[in-house]
């Protein structure tokens, strides 16, 4: 009898062949910048998105056992019937005076509380203007919500983003017969480690009467007076309407929220399907989530620290001329172009001793493959000096 699934031999011997095939990784014990252990290899970490180093801070672990001790583990149903607890509540309450907005609403993941807000916001009959290096998440909700997507450009590598926003302006203008109209952009753009122009596109809403939605997610803890993240550093705070954020980079736990005015809130629960059809995370996603702003919030150190060993690592790369000076933050991607040379640019490294991830199509453009390097306040300068001196032999 035949298998329907045969296909799936031709499908994954295609992906071999183009280096594109992901292999499952497994991580043993915690997952720490100065050694992780991937595979069987002990390896200095520059592959986390921990960015404050939070993950495994004590008072953080400590929070997430004592909720344990006293809710269980599993929430045991969604948000709107049983799930969300009292600590759930105070999560959201501390989240919103944290961003300086009226209300926000925790969702199971940064993923979903994109997907939910985008098509919770708008349908058929209206427009969603996506940036075009947006996340996934951001397109999968574009795509799910039914309304018209036009993606304006994002020349990441120019410098300037003056003509994209000049491309946006030419379609906000021409689009003015939709119902309902939605700007969504990342803050911080996730395998480049660039800056959307969010005071242009601030702008922009405001001069056409268009929603925007930033997702803050790599940049919440990271950038900001108070660490509230890019539209706190670029003043646009009370411009945006819908913030996303997620607790599972720089807070280092688990699961997304979105802050904004009391009525936006008040739909998305009502209306965000991830949100209303999920069971809750548990309550120790919530204390482990109080115990990280607290630390945010009283340890700005942490944050400085980071920013000062990207600065050092871009520009030590920079001059040594395996990057251009475009990423700005505490992402740095070194651009090797194909998945072939990637990929034996990781098993290098690896070999050496760093875990330095390789991205390729379809997380970025054909002929953009990448090694992404993540920092964290954890990394030693001794650790930064010792990943130049040996990307400068491997990625050449």
């Amino acid at each position: 009898m035949p298998d329907p699934l045969d296909w799936l031999d031709d499908e994954l011997a295609d992906l071999d062949s183009r280096g594109l095939r992901r292999k499952l990784q497994v991580r043993c014990g915690p997952q720490r910048p100065e050694r992780v252990e991937v595979g069987g290899q002990s390896l200095v970490n520059f592959g986390s998105n921990d960015y404050l180093g939070l993950a495994n801070d004590p008072r953080v672990v400590a929070a997430a056992k004592a909720a344990v001790e006293e809710y269980g583990f599993g929430s045991g149903a969604s948000p709107l019937v049983t799930g969300r607890t009292d600590l759930h509540a105070q999560l959201e309450r501390k989240l919103a005076e944290f961003e300086g907005t009226e209300a926000a609403l925790l969702f199971p993941t940064g993923y979903a509380a994109n997907v939910g807000t985008i098509a919770a916001l708008v349908g058929k009959g209206d427009a969603i203007y996506s940036d075009e290096l947006n996340h996934a998440s951001i397109i999968d909700g574009c795509r799910l919500s039914g309304a018209a997507i036009h993606v304006y450009p994002n020349q990441w590598a120019a410098g300037s983003r003056q003509e994209d926003c000049d491309r946006l302006a030419a379609l906000l203008a021409a689009g003015q017969h939709f119902r309902r109209r939605l700007i969504v952009t990342d803050s911080v753009f996730s395998m480049h480690g660039t800056f959307a122009p969010l005071a242009a596109l601030a702008w922009l809403s405001e001069d056409y009467n268009t929603m925007l939605l930033v997702d803050d997610a790599h940049a919440t803890g990271v950038f900001g007076e108070n660490g509230r993240g890019r539209c706190e550093e670029d003043g646009v705070e009370s411009v945006v309407h819908i913030r996303v954020g997620t607790l599972s980079k720089a807070l280092g736990g688990h699961g997304g929220f979105v802050t904004g005015s009391q009525r936006l809130i008040d739909w998305l629960a009502n209306r965000a399907r991830p949100y209303v059809f999920s069971t809750a995370a548990p309550a120790a996603m919530a204390a482990a989530g109080l115990a990280s702003l607290e630390s945010i919030e009283r340890e700005p150190e942490r944050r400085r620290r980071l920013l000062e060993l990207a600065l050092n690592l871009r520009g030590r790369l920079v001059l040594s001329g395996l990057i251009q000076p475009t990423s700005l933050s505490q992402i740095v991607p070194l651009i090797l172009g194909e998945p072939a040379r990637t990929l034996a640019a990781t098993a290098e490294l690896r070999r050496r001793g760093f875990f330095v991830p390789a991205i390729r199509p379809p997380s970025v453009p054909q002929g953009q493959s990448l090694l992404r390097i993540s920092l964290t306040s954890m990394h030693t300068e001794q650790q930064v000096d010792n990943l130049v001196a040996a990307l400068a032999e491997v990625a050449r």
